[in-house]
């Protein structure tokens, strides 16, 4: 397991969590969370991060969604019998972020789309995916994987018994981040497209964390 972490980052400084590689067939948010931090080590510094760039290589090697074991580490997170998933909650244990972005991909999208749990507001759906339109269109059915979606954004409110198997974002929203969204791109499209719209997501959500949250909401 891979992970990126600030040192002697202020106290105040903007919190930022990001991950991506879970679906071993999901590539373009490891390809843009790679490149998206070799162009923005300057704006890093300033930052309180945690990142997490491949969360399944084995996966990512062989084009697979699951592991090496047939999980899909998505569904793991209330689970401490999954070494992955246990190494990361051991590396996560008592951080707290302003905001969490988890990158992947979805081979049924027709655009982009993203979903934000409903936590604190303002929410931040609406402004991402109208800075995003001009690179990629939204995808734009009013029903995605079975909720209900306005243009490209998905938005609930989530419980602990929602899923039997927890994804990340359900681990990150009860224990760790004020703020949490997981963006998705059409992964049947061209993966220079697909690369280039994770990183422009990255880059208008980390643009809306600085000044730090508490001075903005």
């Amino acid at each position: 397991m891979f992970v990126v972490e600030s040192v002697g980052a202020p106290t105040k400084a903007p919190s930022l969590y990001i991950s991506t590689g879970i679906h071993g067939d999901e590539p373009a948010g490891v390809e843009a969370l790679i490149r998206w931090g070799e162009e923005s080590l300057s704006e890093m510094k300033g930052w309180n991060l945690q990142i997490f760039p491949c969360l399944n290589p084995w996966g990512i090697e062989r084009n697979i969604r699951f592991d090496a074991q047939g999980r899909d580490l998505n569904r793991c997170y209330n689970k401490r019998s999954v070494p992955q998933i246990a190494a990361q909650r051991v590396a996560m244990k008592g951080t707290q972020f302003d905001l969490a972005l988890m990158l992947h991909e979805d081979y049924d999208a027709r655009g982009f789309y993203l979903y934000e749990i409903a936590g604190i507001r303002p929410f931040w759906g609406e402004l991402l995916r109208d800075a995003l339109a001009p690179t990629m269109p939204p995808d734009l059915r009013r029903d995605i994987d079975g909720h209900r979606a306005n243009k490209g954004v998905i938005r609930r409110k989530v419980h602990p018994e929602m899923l039997k198997g927890h994804p990340e974002a359900f681990r990150l929203h009860f224990h760790h981040a004020k703020r949490t969204l997981t963006f998705e791109s059409p992964s049947e499209d061209l993966l220079v497209r697909r690369v280039e719209i994770h990183q422009s997501f990255i880059r208008f959500a980390t643009n809306l964390l600085s000044p730090p949250l508490s001075e903005v909401s």
